[in-house]
């Protein structure tokens, strides 16, 4: 993926479902969010272990099917071990139809999963971080 094409996303980016989210301060996910709101987008935590509970404003859901649709993800930033992306995939192509990007976070890569969400009209982003792309494309 080029650097305009990241850049465009970045730019049509509003909301985004972040999968693996993590309260503690000190994980990569936290850190990541805490840097996209500042930047003005909608950051949605998806973690089943802190669902229901509310952060900066905004509901835990336990996964991807438990966002309304009116939420209007256009992003799913996946902080979770490359073998676990094929079922988040399939959960974001069935439950968020109007999300137009599939970002995997760093060291996160399934190329099946990719190519799935690709034949379904999807960008795909993998092993980068929407933060450092941001601060490098976006400063």
């Amino acid at each position: 993926m080029t650097d305009d094409e990241i850049r465009d996303i970045l730019k049509s980016t509003r909301v985004i479902a972040m999968v693996g989210y993590s309260a503690n301060p000190a994980r990569p996910s936290h850190g990541v969010a805490r840097y996209m709101r500042a930047q003005g987008y909608r950051v949605i935590p998806v973690n089943p272990g802190l669902a229901g509970q509310e952060i900066e404003g905004e509901l835990v859901y336990p996964d991807l099917a438990s966002i309304p649709e009116t939420a209007g993800v256009d992003m799913v930033d996946i902080f979770r071990a490359s073998e676990a992306v094929p079922g988040i995939v399939d959960e974001a192509l069935a439950h968020l139809p109007g999300a137009t990007t599939i970002w995997m976070q760093i060291g996160v890569v399934n190329e099946p999963a990719a190519q799935a969400a690709r034949a379904a009209g999807k960008k795909v982003v993998m092993d980068r971080c929407p933060k450092i792309e941001h601060a490098r494309l976006l400063p």
